[in-house]
């Protein structure tokens, strides 16, 4: 009796706002929780403390207009409904389905919380997020098996003996290390072990794959995806869901220069200069008056609405249902895939690339014309809530025209290629060879991977120099220029 009121008194002081907050009260396992990590882990103790679930209950944020909502539950467990959402109401979840769960002071505790374990509250945000490219984005990769040798030679180590070059397969340790840092790794346990620790020995499970919060993670209860990269551990601040900065840890580049286009363009010169002045909380987010210029947000994910409540944008965490050309990673800019698994793509050669090495789309597995135009005008509406009608068809219409001259510019590169191949300058799929081991196949993926990306990018988002020379239309004519060289003196030397 003494040593729970010893314990309340400790929490109230600690964290006055949390332990009695207006919406509700800590649970008694979250309290357990917090009595031991406050000194073992006070960092991520502050960091819960902070966010917005150590002060609200499920049932007070239900209770919400819809509107304003941030939870998409019809219901939720009793148990759950009148705490707050702490350590316990995570970490214990779904315990039986999860492979890392462990016995932890009498507690059955797992160590991965995943997208299964927050669809408790928000079905409906997980549900689209499984419709992403993101969320299968390790599979995406792992069992694509011309992009997994592109992984292979971009990371493997390489050694040089007899005047050759020979190339060792990269480790598990640096593929989590590189490509699937982003692209998440599989969660699972190999065992167990003891550790000594200020409350006596504790047994822990062992993970491999870990750490990780890549968007197509594999986790411990058979579920895809995490939502920590935008939504990071453990204040799960909505403000950083918004800010580029976040999106920037995987959308930099050279591959994926989002980030670096969007802080050059207008949009991101005016966040440089008032984002500071701006209300990232607000729900729903009002253009004009809690921000004056999108981020990577207002025009993919959030609930935008016009100063007098009308609705610009629904918010979605189904990333790509305003996106109606899928202009990065892959050879040619393409329409989006209908499935999020995009191993199940097979173009006419048997590769599963979404277009022939000559650019046809593989419509087959593609979203149509009429979905194109049904996204394309949701990404519009988004444009209109600040510009006008001529202005926004204006900025498409170069958009679309420098996804024609972009694939035109990596057919030319994959016809100098092709012929490399036909003429026995290089070694590709006729030889069953790699077609990314060879210094014309390098420049080639540069041009389609790095220059083309970065020019689409530079159109889509406005972006100033990228279009042209910071790894633009400059770099895409002398990559062509470079390949060509290489092809005419390789023969050459050949004769």
């Amino acid at each position: 009796m003494k040593h729970g009121l010893f314990f309340t008194i400790f929490v109230l002081l600690l964290f006055p706002h949390v332990a009695f907050g207006a919406s509700g009260r800590i649970s008694d396992e979250t309290k357990t929780c917090v009595e031991c990590h406050s000194s073992v882990n006070p960092g991520i103790v502050a960091g819960w403390q902070k966010g917005r679930m150590a002060r609200v209950t499920p049932k007070a944020a239900r209770s919400m207009v819809s509107r304003k909502r941030r939870v998409s539950f019809e219901t939720v467990p009793d148990r759950l409904a009148r705490v707050v959402v702490g350590c316990a109401e995570c970490h214990t979840i779904n315990a039986d389905k999860h492979q890392d769960t462990f016995e932890h002071f009498g507690y059955k505790v797992h160590v991965v919380v995943t997208p299964e374990d927050c669809a408790t509250c928000h079905p409906v945000e997980v549900g689209q997020y499984g419709k992403n490219l993101m969320s299968h984005a390790y599979g995406n990769l792992k069992n694509n098996s011309v992009y997994l040798g592109l992984v292979n030679s971009t990371i493997g180590v390489q050694s040089f003996s007899d005047m050759k070059l020979s190339l060792e397969p990269p480790d598990e340790e640096t593929h989590a290390d590189a490509c699937f840092y982003c692209h998440g790794t599989v969660v699972e346990v190999k065992g167990t072990e003891t550790r000594n620790t200020t409350k006596g020995e504790v047994t822990l499970p062992v993970l491999t794959g870990w750490p990780n919060h890549g968007v197509g993670r594999i986790n411990p209860d058979g579920s895809k995806g995490s939502c920590t990269p935008c939504h990071a551990r453990h204040q799960f601040s909505i403000e950083m869901a918004r800010k580029p900065s976040t999106c920037s840890e995987c959308h930099k580049g050279p591959d994926v220069p989002g980030y670096q286009v969007y802080k050059v363009s207008k949009h991101g010169n005016i966040y440089s200069a008032l984002g500071k002045k701006w209300n990232f909380n607000a729900v729903p987010w009002t253009v004009g008056e809690d921000f004056t210029a999108p981020t990577c947000a207002a025009c993919h994910v959030s609930l935008v609405v016009s100063a007098e409540g009308k609705v610009v944008a629904e918010r979605t965490h189904q990333m790509n249902d305003r996106i109606s050309w899928r202009i990065l990673g892959l050879i040619y800019a393409h329409p989006h895939p209908e499935s999020p698994d995009t191993t199940v793509i097979r173009n006419k050669a048997g590769l599963p690339l979404p277009t022939e090495l000559t650019g046809e789309p593989v419509a087959k597995y593609l979203i149509n014309a009429e979905e194109q135009d049904q996204r394309e005008k949701a990404m519009q509406q988004v444009c209109l809530a600040c510009h006008s009608n001529g202005w926004v068809k204006g900025h498409f219409a170069r958009f679309e025209n420098t996804i024609k001259t972009t694939d035109s510019m990596t057919l030319t590169a994959t016809k100098i290629l092709l012929s490399a191949w036909e003429k026995g300058a290089a070694k590709g799929l006729a030889q069953a060879d790699s077609i990314f081991n060879e210094a014309i196949e390098k420049k080639w993926v540069e041009q389609w991977l790095f220059f083309a990306n970065t020019t689409r990018y530079a159109s889509a988002m406005m972006g100033a120099d990228y279009g042209a020379f910071a790894n633009g239309r400059w770099y895409m004519s002398k990559n062509v220029q470079e390949m060509a060289d290489w092809l005419e003196f390789k023969l050459e030397a050949k004769e």
